[in-house]
C-alpha cells in the first residue's frame, strides 16, 4: 500500500504544490510594470509625473539588475543547482528576468518615443534629437561645447600600451572608431559622458538636447587630425551587491574594505545597453571586452538612461504637476498645536498616537516631539530607529 492510500501524506507535504509561489524577482518585475503603467495613465497622472514616472521605472531597473541580479548570477557561476520554492533553477530565472526585461525596455522606450515625447513638445517642452536644433542652436551648442564640454572630456584608445578601459557602472559612454589618415590603422577609443553637466542641455525656454548627442556631434574637435567612423552610445550595469558576513563583527570592517576595493576593480557587467542601430563589428568588440552574453545586451531605440527624466519632470510647470500636497496636524495632536506652550508629552500620556507620513504632518508630531524633548530636562536621551534613509 502507498503512502496516499494510507491516508498519510506527511512525506507529500514536504513537496510544493506547482504555482503556490511567485518568483521574487519576476514578481517584482511586474511591480516595475506598474510604474511604467503609471507613466501610461493619461487619464489620472499629469504629464510630467509621467515623465518622472518614466524615470522611476529606469532607476528601479538599474537597481535590480546591480543587486538582485548580479545576486543571481553570483549563485550561478558559484554551481548552485538547487531550485527555489517555485521550482525553478537559478539559471531558469535568470533566462526569464532577461526574456521579461527585453519586453518592458522595449515598452519603456516606445512610451518615451511614441507618446511621452510628444505630449511634451505639445505642452512647449521638447526633448531635441541634435538634428533637429535650429542653426542658432548649433551655434550655441558649438560654443557650448568648446568653453565647458571638451575641457572635462577624457578620452581613452584602445592601442598594444593601452588596453580597454574600464567602464564605469552607469555611465554613458561613447565608442568611437576613428581612423589615421596616414596609415590607414583603424582605433576603438572611448569617450566617457561627464556627470559634472546636465544631462539634458537647455537651449532656448523649453527646448533641451541631450548632452551626449552634443559630444557625439563634436567628435572631430576630440579626435583632432583622426578621421571618426562610426560612433555609438553604450552603457554598462555592473555588480552591486554586497556579500558580506554581518554577524562576524571582528571582520566586518576587514570585509567591508575587501568589497570596496572589489567595487573598484572587479565589477563584472550584468547589462550592456547599446543604441539599437550599434553596427556588429563595435557590438562584439564590446561584448568581447566586457565579457557579456548576447542575452544580457539591450538595444534600445531612444536615448540611454531615462534618468535623466527627473529634471525635465522637476520643471516649473505647475498645470502639469499633481497638485502641492499640505499635511495636516494628526486630530489626536490638534489641541497640542493650538496650545501655549505646546506639550506633546501630555498628549501622548493620553493616548498613543500612529502617524502616517507624509498625510499627517511631521512639523507637528515628530519634529515638535523632538523639539520639545531637547528642552526637557527631565530627558537623558534621545534615540530614534531608522528603517531606511
Amino acid at each position: 500500500m502507498t503512502v496516499s492510500e494510507t491516508g498519510d501524506d506527511t512525506g507529500s507535504a514536504r513537496i510544493q504544490p506547482k504555482g503556490r509561489y511567485l518568483d521574487r524577482e519576476l514578481s517584482w518585475l511586474n511591480f516595475n510594470n506598474r510604474v511604467l503603467d503609471l507613466a501610461r495613465d493619461a487619464t489620472r497622472v499629469p504629464l510630467l509625473e509621467r515623465a518622472r514616472f518614466l524615470a522611476i521605472f529606469a532607476s528601479n531597473l538599474d537597481e535590480f539588475y546591480m543587486v538582485r541580479v548580479a545576486g543571481l548570477k553570483r549563485r550561478i557561476s558559484a554551481g548552485v543547482a538547487v531550485p527555489g520554492v517555485t521550482g525553478r533553477m537559478p539559471h531558469q530565472v535568470h533566462r526569464q528576468i532577461l526574456d521579461r526585461t527585453h519586453e518592458l525596455v522595449q515598452d519603456h522606450a516606445r512610451l518615451f518615443n511614441e507618446v511621452i515625447r510628444p505630449e511634451l513638445a505639445e505642452h512647449g517642452i521638447a526633448l531635441l534629437r541634435y538634428p533637429e536644433l535650429t542653426p542658432d542652436e548649433t551655434e550655441q551648442m558649438s560654443q557650448l561645447f568648446t568653453d565647458r564640454i571638451f575641457p572635462v572630456l577624457t578620452p581613452l584608445a584602445v592601442d598594444p600600451s593601452h588596453p580597454f578601459p574600464y567602464i564605469s557602472g552607469l555611465s554613458i559612454n561613447l565608442a568611437v572608431f576613428v581612423r589615421n589618415p596616414h596609415t590607414g590603422a583603424r582605433q576603438f577609443a572611448r569617450v566617457k559622458v561627464p556627470t559634472v553637466l546636465p544631462r539634458f542641455i537647455p537651449l532656448s525656454e523649453g527646448r533641451f538636447v541631450p548632452l551626449e548627442e552634443v559630444i557625439a556631434h563634436h567628435l572631430d574637435q576630440v579626435f583632432s587630425g583622426m578621421q571618426v567612423i562610426s560612433h555609438h552610445i553604450f552603457r554598462v550595469t555592473r555588480n552591486e551587491d554586497v556579500e558580506v558576513e554581518e554577524d562576524d563583527a571582528e571582520n566586518l570592517l576587514f570585509a567591508l574594505e575587501k568589497e570596496l576595493l572589489r567595487r573598484k576593480v572587479g565589477r563584472p557587467p550584468v547589462r550592456l545597453e547599446v543604441e539599437e542601430d550599434i553596427d556588429e563589428h563595435m557590438l562584439d568588440l564590446l561584448t568581447g571586452e566586457l565579457d557579456i552574453s548576447p542575452q544580457e545586451v539591450f538595444r534600445v531605440p531612444g536615448p540611454l538612461d531615462l534618468r535623466g527624466l527627473y529634471s525635465v519632470a522637476d520643471l516649473n510647470v505647475p498645470e502639469l504637476k499633481y497638485p502641492t500636497f499640505l499635511p495636516v496636524t494628526h486630530p489626536d495632536l490638534a489641541e497640542v498645536e493650538t496650545a501655549q506652550p505646546a506639550d506633546l508629552f501630555a498628549a501622548l500620556k493620553q493616548r498613543d498616537v500612529l502617524l502616517h507620513h507624509p498625510y499627517d504632518s511631521f512639523a507637528t508630531s515628530v519634529q515638535r516631539f523632538l523639539e520639545q524633548a531637547a528642552i526637557d530636562p527631565n530627558v537623558l536621551a534621545i534615540k530614534q530607529t531608522l528603517y531606511r534613509t
